[in-house]
């Protein structure tokens, strides 16, 4: 007899198998094939590729190494393997509908599966497999981003070189300017330019909180669940927003070294860039957070101003502590799953939205938008918690505990609600701009 809460499990895995899949094949919908194959940077795969990966790892692990099933489709494993091909090499893909063919098959297996598989001794495994689709999802959503703000540059110069040789072409050859296209970070862009939102300081009383988590669902990284203790500090209210950083590009903030670090100076002399990756002129976007930005940029800015970054357990103390009652949330506006009208989230807007637009998911402490729209850069590089042990294999975090990968926290308008919680934690090297990435000051 299989007890109530096995059933219950089981049950709120295949929703969430389903609910992503639902978010993953969404996605792909009316894609090309080029765009299917084609990197839009040297450190990105294909996003045709991240879709092989989801049904050769949900395969690898679930059907081959817990049911003792041969592979499916074993001729796309060296393909699809994230350990054997150079990411330059996984632009030689099968179409679509070839690999769509494929997911389909594992899935089909993987819930035939789950109506016998020892849930009550996997429930982490399952969720893991979850939670790496989410994750590709993400991935693939900033990948398509990149391969929009090119073409859309690529018509702005067609544009450009039009306009130019016509004007030659009608004798008006002197005191000719390129009109400069901006790429804007949202697809809706608001009708009007908003008043702007004052992102007040917020004070966090200084004291003992448990931080990270031992939930099934939380990944080797988030354990295991401790006291941390911190001093008073105070934390900015909102992310920061487009109209607060114009005013550090505006004072030159991009060329005087007085703001950046050493390091930040050196990284901004070989990346030779003026503003965000994903920066619109826009005044419309000016309550949106600023996104496309690396940990260097951030922390520039909170020098210009006069803060710093929040530590990790800075920022997750003020998601995620009611230190009235002193209990921990598992999201910032209590337990109930996030949805549209708490935090944007898993692509329901595809773009950023206002930072003050979800006032319902503020956490207790008073800070807004701590799930959703934008990743958040901490000033924390990326390591183990007590009690870290790999799962379910060590090259999924440990080898990025190397003291250069810093720590980002909240998920972004891509974040699917599966990898959507105060505790769990990203990691990018502090040069990556190419993400969904913002951040929020502390004092």
């Amino acid at each position: 007899m299989i007890s109530k809460s096995i059933l219950s499990c089981r049950e709120a895995i295949y929703r969430d198998l389903q609910q992503c899949r639902s978010g993953t094949f969404k996605l792909f919908a009316d894609i090309d094939y080029d765009t299917f194959c084609r990197q839009a940077h040297p450190d990105f795969s294909p996003v045709g590729w991240h879709l092989g990966h989801i049904a050769y790892t949900e395969d690898l692990w679930l059907l081959q190494r817990c049911a003792g099933l041969e592979p499916v489709f074993p001729q796309y494993h060296q393909l699809f393997a994230a350990d054997i091909l150079p990411k330059k090499q996984r632009v030689f893909l099968p179409a679509l509908p070839e690999v769509e063919l494929y997911l389909d098959a594992v899935r089909k297996k993987v819930l035939d599966y789950l109506e016998v598989a020892p849930i009550d001794k996997q429930e982490r495994l399952w969720r893991f497999i979850i939670q790496h689709e989410s994750q590709h999802c993400e991935t693939v959503a900033f990948v398509l981003q990149m391969h929009r703000k090119k073409e859309a540059r690529h018509d702005t110069d067609l544009d450009t070189d039009t306009r130019i040789n016509s004007l030659q072409h009608r004798g008006i050859k002197r005191g000719i300017k390129q009109q400069k296209f901006p790429m804007p970070n949202s697809q809706f862009p608001m009708p009007q330019a908003p008043f702007p939102i004052p992102n007040s300081a917020i004070e966090i009383p200084g004291g003992e909180f448990y931080m990270g988590s031992d939930a099934a669902e939380a990944l080797d990284n988030e354990r295991s669940r401790h006291l941390c203790y911190l001093e008073a500090y105070s934390i900015d209210r909102y992310p920061v927003a487009c109209g607060q950083y114009r005013d550090f590009m505006e004072s030159g903030g991009y060329q005087n070294p007085d703001w950046w670090s050493a390091d930040g100076w050196k990284w901004l002399q070989g990346e030779a860039v003026s503003q965000p990756l994903y920066w619109s002129e826009n005044p419309a976007f000016n309550n949106h957070p600023v996104c496309g930005v690396s940990w260097y940029e951030a922390e520039a800015y909170c020098n210009f101003i006069g803060k710093r970054l929040p530590s990790e357990a800075e920022w997750e103390k003020a998601a995620s502590w009611d230190a009235i009652n002193q209990t921990y949330r598992i999201y910032p506006w209590g337990e109930e799953q996030p949805n549209g009208s708490l935090c944007n989230h898993g692509n329901n807007i595809a773009n950023t939205s206002p930072v003050d637009a979800f006032p319902n998911g503020a956490s207790v402490a008073g800070c807004c938008d701590m799930l959703g729209n934008v990743w958040e850069w901490t000033a924390s590089t990326f390591d183990a918690y007590p009690g870290f042990e790999s799962y379910p294999y060590r090259g999924y975090s440990q080898v990025y505990f190397d003291g250069e990968h810093r720590v980002l926290k909240g998920g972004s308008w891509a974040t699917f609600p599966q990898a959507l919680r105060s505790t769990f934690r990203n990691w990018y090297y502090p040069g990556v701009r190419q993400i969904i990435a913002g951040f929020r000051c502390a004092k």
